[in-house]
């Protein structure tokens, strides 16, 4: 308590390992009595109520915002919950605390160079919670100038451009509603909706530890199926309708699309965005840009839910400009229909959204240009 009572550049990290540890609910509490700056990691977004102001979205290491990178080196404590400290979910390690300067709430309670263990993570932050006195903490008399995540209008781009990974992602945010749970699969997608400014009652999951292409489409079907039951059973924050959105590759689509035939059979409020973008360009951007290998075979993708027995009425859509896009997500029959709906939206293979794929793909063009 004396490191938390003393501190006057304090901050919180929240990353996704209090899901196990079952602090989710403590950990937004202290974030609320504080009022301290606070992140999470892409493993956990979604864990903290977006809608918080003193919420900053993910901490991404060496690509954050230039204010956050010189306030978290400038912070004198860090609480950080649930650490997961892969290299993936730390930008090549870049986001992980300093030592000096951080407590570590996991299955054991590290401060500085000392580890505390066999300790009740639960009890631990039940007690700083019970403990915590706001006159003894401290509180930012002005506020610091923090980046939020935020959405953009579809009157701010032009309808007639083709689209892109630099604005997508900030437009397709205010598609999301409360309840929904959103996957963001491995690659483009994974990358992009780290930017989402989520509603309250949300769930996101993240790409973070072992990048299985293809693992996010039969995960959808099987928290579609959850999410069912539990609006069924009014436990859903009083939720009476809510979707699963996957945001999905289409690479990664061609490794377990047969999974759509399992939506369709239980009839599960799904809906596909699928991202075609001419193959693999996540792996464009590590290596191979203009690579054959980096090719996949060129489907009719919205002809998926008619060949696994969908209902001939499902809705389909596609978009190569933002004006299509714009159509297709404002219609009703997607937003506000039932059972599977999928829309193809169309990209250039060596487009990334902004951060670590995008440096990738940049230093991959520099490559090639100083071979020729």
């Amino acid at each position: 308590m004396d490191k938390i009572s003393s501190a006057k550049s304090p901050m919180i990290l929240v990353d996704g390992e209090t899901r196990p540890l079952g602090i989710v609910e403590q950990t937004e509490e202290l974030v609320k009595a504080t009022g301290w700056p606070t992140w999470t990691t892409a493993f956990s977004k979604s864990l903290v109520d977006e809608s918080l102001p003193n919420y900053h979205g993910i901490y991404s290491g060496r690509f954050s915002d230039s204010a956050v990178k010189t306030f978290v080196e400038k912070a004198d404590l860090i609480l950080c919950f649930g650490p997961h400290f892969s290299s993936t979910n730390t930008y090549a390690f870049s986001s992980i605390p300093k030592p000096d300067v951080t407590i570590l709430f996991s299955d054991n309670i590290k401060i500085a160079d000392q580890t505390f263990r066999d300790v009740s993570i639960r009890a631990v932050v039940r007690s700083l919670l019970e403990r915590l006195e706001k006159s003894k903490i401290h509180q930012y008399a002005h506020y610091p100038e923090l980046p939020k995540d935020h959405g953009i209008e579809f009157s701010e781009v032009s309808s007639e451009e083709k689209i892109t990974h630099s604005k997508f992602w900030h437009l397709t945010s205010s598609f999301v509603r409360p309840g929904d749970i959103i996957f963001g699969e491995t690659g483009t997608a994974g990358h992009g909706s780290r930017v989402f400014a989520l509603p309250r009652h949300t769930r996101m999951f993240l790409p973070t530890t072992w990048l299985s292409i293809g693992y996010m489409l039969p995960a959808a079907q099987g928290a579609a199926l959850a999410q069912r039951e539990l609006i069924q059973s009014s436990k859903y924050h009083n939720i009476k309708e809510a979707r699963t959105i996957l945001f999905i590759g289409d690479g990664s689509f061609q490794m377990t699309v047969q999974e759509i035939s399992t939506m369709i059979r239980h009839k599960l409020d799904v809906i596909i965005i699928l991202l075609n973008n001419d193959g693999y360009t996540i792996e464009r951007c590590i290596h191979g840009l203009h690579q054959s290998y980096n090719d996949v075979a060129r489907w009719r993708y919205l002809q998926a839910p008619g060949f696994f027995g969908g209902d001939p009425e499902t809705y389909t859509g596609s978009a190569k400009t933002w004006g299509e896009l714009e159509k297709v997500l404002k219609d009703g029959k997607l937003k506000d229909g039932k059972s599977l709906r999928m829309v193809e939206v169309f990209m250039d293979p060596d487009d990334a959204p902004e951060g670590a794929l995008l440096d990738l793909l940049q230093k991959e063009k520099e490559r090639i240009a100083d071979s020729q």
